[in-house]
């Protein structure tokens, strides 16, 4: 198993390490965070269960009717010729029949209602011809009638005993509606993953304030702000950091003591001057690597105390791509989330695509389907790690591994759809 102590070993010839394997030794430093809580079935939504749920009850909870129609005893009918039946009465949904049904009798039944007793099959209401409309009628039957059909059996979606939902399974609108189903108040969850955020940088300004020349407003923090907003975490916001070192080594420490993982942007490039990595190589265990990917090269990845640490590349394209291929899997790894690979498919270029061969490239992409139902894409516009227009347009990132070169019009390509 590769650890962050021998990846030198993995790199290309221009010292890059590749993006799965940098993503998966990641991944191998990474602890679920421990901590669960009972939360109560109307806010589970978006958490992340932390044991197995087993259905306490049948789901249905007792035998009812697929449709509206007709409950009756099979054994009644004719096998060659229709059947008349006494009309005995009707079970409604939540208004069962109470009784047993005598022979040569039916029950009017809607959709869910309860089977009544003595009752094994249900005719639907449209091949049934009435004698009368009042109780005490008949009903004519057809013949090629089956036994049992549209009975639901109790049981017949969850047996009572059995594990519903899997320890690890985020918890979406189905899974809120099915736990609810079983009668659960609360269900137990992985407590809320905390996550600092801070930009650093003496040219950093906040969007709203006055600017002044040679400075930038912070797009790359409100980006990653964003990016967390899809997500179940507790946002820590620090803020703009000053590059003085003792302001930087109190934010970090400050960061590390209150989040779970903590996320920077810039200031990991070789050459960059300023007090980042010295900071972080003073207080912590932080390791550079060189990405063989575009846009996003330069990343640092490690721990301050116990926090897990993400600095990733001061362009904002490069801080939203590299967000996405490491930073989410590392969340939802954390999380306790089983399923954190990204989803990806395949898709026609419908334009020629540049690439060089030996490293991974991230191209923001725009697909649809064609009246065919085929699955197109094509280039959301300038491809410049610093062009966060051309990703504000783009639904998919187009991923060009390392083995691939340039891609042509009509060539299949990879695109991984840009959901959280």
């Amino acid at each position: 198993m590769n650890d962050v102590t021998t990846l030198n070993t993995c790199c290309n010839a221009h010292g890059e390490l590749p993006v799965e394997q940098g993503r998966q030794v990641i991944l191998q430093q990474l602890e679920v965070v421990s901590t669960t809580e009972f939360v109560s079935v109307r806010q589970v939504a978006g958490r992340v269960l932390a044991e197995d749920i087993d259905s306490p009850v049948d789901v249905p909870g007792y035998d009812n009717s697929a449709m509206d129609g007709y409950a009756l005893r099979f054994a009644d009918l004719n096998d060659s010729e229709q059947t008349s039946l006494a009309l005995a009465g009707q079970a409604l949904a939540g208004h069962p029949f109470f009784g047993a049904v005598a022979a040569g009798n039916a029950v009017r039944i809607m959709t869910g209602a309860m089977m009544p007793d003595g009752t094994d099959t249900v005719v639907m209401q449209e091949i049934v011809t009435l004698e009368g409309d009042l109780e005490g009628s008949g009903v004519i039957i057809p013949t090629g009638i089956k036994k049992g059909q549209n009975r639901r059996f109790a049981g017949e979606d969850i047996a009572k005993g059995s594990v519903v939902l899997k320890a690890g399974v985020l918890i979406q609108a189905a899974e809120q509606g099915l736990l609810a189903s079983l009668g659960l108040g609360e269900v137990p969850v992985k407590r809320r993953l905390k996550v600092a955020v801070l930009s650093t940088g003496d040219e950093v300004c906040l969007p709203g304030e006055k600017i002044s020349k040679g400075q930038i407003f912070d797009s790359n923090r409100f980006s990653l702000l964003g990016l967390l907003a899809s997500l179940d975490v507790e946002v820590v916001d620090l803020g703009i950091i000053a590059d003085q070192p003792a302001l930087l080594e109190q934010a970090f420490s400050k960061a590390a003591n209150e989040a779970d993982l903590v996320l920077t942007s810039g200031g990991v490039s070789v050459g960059d001057a300023d007090y980042v990595k010295e900071t972080l190589e003073r207080i912590g265990e932080i390791h550079f690597w060189k990405m063989a990917m575009k846009p996003g090269r330069p990343l640092a990845y490690g721990r301050i105390d116990s926090a897990v640490f993400f600095g990733l590349p001061g362009n904002p394209v490069a801080v939203m791509v590299t967000f996405l291929q490491f930073v989410l899997p590392a969340i939802k790894k954390m999380q306790g989330i089983k399923d954190w690979q990204p989803m990806t498919l395949p898709a026609t270029s419908t334009c020629a695509l540049n690439k060089r061969a030996g490293r991974t490239e991230f191209q923001r992409g725009i697909f649809n389907y064609s009246e065919d139902g085929r699955l197109l894409v094509t280039i959301s516009g300038t491809q410049g790690s610093g062009v966060l227009s051309s990703m504000s347009r783009a639904n998919c990132l187009i991923v060009l591994t390392d083995d691939e070169s340039d891609v042509q019009e009509g060539d299949q390509v990879k695109i991984q759809p840009l959901i959280l």
